[in-house]
Parts: structure tokens; C-alpha cells; sequence
């Protein structure tokens, strides 16, 4: 063999070598491509999926706020309503005592003899009061009796609302 000839078979072979590696190549990235793709399209499926499972949480969550809301919404109203009917009914025996429509009258125990002191007893047979002995109160202190009362229905109406408030954040 020549020189020339041998030149033109090693370029031949190394053209072959290289024509087989380029197609060897092509072959890998065709496969390992499609492997990518699967990869990708089952990555995007799980993303999918969590995304949906996580926008729905969002929807419950969302659904059960606003269902305390409302039902806290409810409760507030319902105990405003009831304090705002005790505040009225004080007022009007607050009102009804300063006319003195209405009098305070306290029970007299007769059957204390060590207290010393000697109040006279109410009517007797004119009066409609069954019972013991009555002394009616002065009405200044009948007013201060009702405002510490007053002061202790609102306590209790916003106990009773406090209550309501943690049951229902805790339901």
C-alpha cells in the first residue's frame, strides 16, 4: 500500500469511527430526550396535583373561616341585643324609681332581737305585700342598688359573650 492510499483509509476509518459515533450519540440523546420528557410530564403532573390539593385546603379553610365569622357575627349580635334589653329595663326601673312609681322595700327580721334597732314596720292589713315586716328603702340608695345590679348584669352579659366566643373558636 501506498502512502496515499494508506492517508485515504485511515481518513476513511476515521470518518466511519466518527459517522458511528455522532449516530451513537444521536441515538443516546433521542433516548435520554425521551426519558427527560417522561420525567418532565410526570413532575408536572405531580405539581398538578399538589397544586389542586393545596388550592382546595385553601377553599376549606377559607370555608371555615367564614363560617366562625358568621356564626361569631350571630352570637355578637344575640348578646348585644340581650345587653342592650338589659340597659333598657334598668333604665326604666332607674326611671320608674326617681318617679316614685316603684319603691325598694327590705324585709325586716323580727326575730332578731339583738340588732337594736327599731324600725317601724310597713302597713300592715292596708298593703299588698304578704309576709313579714317591710321597710321601704330611701330612694337614693334604691338607685345606687340598681346601678351596682345594673353594673352587674352587663358584667355577667359579657361573660356570657366571652364564653360564646371561645366555645365557638374552639367548635
Amino acid at each position: 500500500m501506498n502512502p496515499a492510499a494508506l492517508k485515504l483509509a485511515l481518513v476513511g476509518v476515521l470518518a466511519l469511527l466518527l459517522f458511528t459515533a455522532g449516530g451513537v450519540w444521536k441515538v443516546q440523546d433521542w433516548r435520554y430526550g425521551k426519558q427527560l420528557v417522561t420525567q418532565a410530564l410526570l413532575h408536572q403532573s405531580d405539581l398538578n396535583t399538589i397544586s389542586n390539593a393545596a388550592a382546595a385546603q385553601v377553599r376549606t379553610d377559607q370555608d371555615k373561616r367564614l363560617a366562625l365569622e358568621q356564626r361569631l357575627s350571630t352570637s355578637d349580635q344575640t348578646h348585644h341585643e340581650i345587653l342592650t334589653n338589659a340597659q333598657k329595663n334598668q333604665a326604666r326601673l332607674r326611671d320608674r324609681l326617681a318617679t316614685a312609681d316603684l319603691r325598694l322595700s327590705v324585709l325586716l327580721d323580727a326575730t332578731n332581737s339583738a340588732s337594736g334597732c327599731s324600725v317601724p314596720a310597713g302597713t300592715g292589713a292596708s298593703g299588698v305585700v304578704h309576709g313579714g315586716a317591710r321597710a321601704r328603702l330611701d330612694p337614693a340608695h334604691a338607685q345606687r342598688i340598681i346601678g351596682i345590679t345594673d353594673a352587674g348584669d352587663e358584667g355577667l352579659i359579657a361573660l356570657e359573650a366571652c364564653q360564646a366566643y371561645v366555645r365557638e373558636l374552639n367548635r
